[in-house]
């Protein structure tokens, strides 16, 4: 292959998530490397579309009316007018467009079940297969790591009076998978320990959460409704404002971790579950990892936190975000994936 100097980037969705978001860092990191960037979506719904030219990029935006859809059009649209390398965001793109030449397919999820086949199949004919930790090698062998990075969030200086409640942060989905009942039992039994010493602040709602798992979430939160502030939707630069901690409870082999990774940009002591690649984000070392689903021993994470008997080295934990998170670590990552591809 030549060098690389256009790379058009698909997307899995119309509207903007956690993968989505990282498109438009990719894309940014291409124009910084001097990149032509082309994105192509969904014209509805628009958020990466509309996102994309915002930001400047060229945009192609596809009528579609739903995913299968989606997915015949830009199989379509690809074969006839795509300029450059397709890096595919996503296992939809990557399946619509097996086959084709040129494709970089990028995967942000652990494929299970039929979506183990589509991942094979989407790598047909691609000339990188890239995810975002060692952990996801597991179900993705002989992919690339391209761990995922965030922007710089600076946190204001947080000083609590003497008299203050240690506030503990959860940032997310409200399902069960991202261990919320968990977090509620473990906020339950530090009450219990020492009465109004900690509160709960919740963001994030239960969005793509069946409704039998909201109301196990619901129910456990009700056990601790008198500790928990609820903030709903909120920027994370915003929410670290407001927290002594954040957590990460998953229960479900996370396939990444941002919301740690956005904590450790900011300054924010975080706490993560030995769930899936959290540990690797962190770093297992540093003593801020508990077993997942274990509410005991991550109250007692939390108390001894709070009282200083076990003391968190922020600074440490922002210099691993740097070297491995941060914007300028994603345009050295992705220039050495050109660098390769042109070789």
């Amino acid at each position: 292959m030549q060098a690389v100097d256009h790379v058009t980037l698909a997307t899995n969705n119309g509207a903007i998530g956690g993968g989505e978001v990282m498109l438009l860092r990719i894309a940014e990191a291409l124009r910084e490397l001097s990149v032509e960037v082309t994105v192509v979506a969904p014209a509805t719904p628009g958020g990466v579309a509309e996102a994309a030219k915002k930001a400047g990029f060229e945009t192609v935006q596809l009528h579609v009316k739903n995913r299968l859809s989606w997915m015949w059009q830009l199989r379509r649209w690809d074969a006839k007018h795509r300029k450059g390398v397709l890096w595919c965001n996503g296992l939809v793109p990557a399946t619509a467009t097996w086959g084709h030449r040129d494709r970089i397919v990028h995967l942000h999820q652990h494929p299970d079940g039929l979506h183990r086949v589509l991942s094979a199949l989407s790598r047909v004919g691609a000339v990188a297969t890239l995810v975002p930790s060692a952990h996801m090698l597991r179900s993705v062998p002989g992919a690339r790591v391209m761990p995922n990075w965030t922007a710089l969030m600076p946190r204001s200086e947080r000083s609590p009076g003497p008299d203050a409640p240690f506030t503990v942060g959860f940032l997310g989905r409200l399902g069960p998978d991202k261990g919320v009942h968990v977090l509620a039992q473990a906020m339950r039994l530090l009450d219990e320990q020492d009465p109004g010493r900690y509160r709960l602040a919740l963001a994030g709602e239960p969005v793509f959460v069946a409704k039998s798992k909201v109301e196990q979430v619901e129910q456990a939160l009700a056990e601790v409704d008198a500790l928990v502030d609820r903030v709903g939707w909120v920027r994370p630069s915003e929410f670290f404002d407001t927290i002594d901690l954040l957590v990460v409870p998953s229960v479900w082999e996370e396939p990444f971790g941002l919301v740690a990774a956005e904590a450790m940009s900011a300054q924010v002591p975080v706490v993560v579950s030995d769930a899936g690649a959290l540990p690797e984000i962190v770093g297992s070392e540093t003593g801020m990892v508990t077993p997942k689903g274990d509410a005991p021993a991550l109250a007692e994470k939390i108390a001894r936190i709070a009282s200083g008997n076990e003391g968190v080295d922020v600074a440490v934990q922002h210099a691993r975000w740097a070297e491995n998170y941060s914007p300028t670590a994603g345009v050295v990552r992705v220039r050495e994936l050109l660098d390769t591809l042109g070789a």
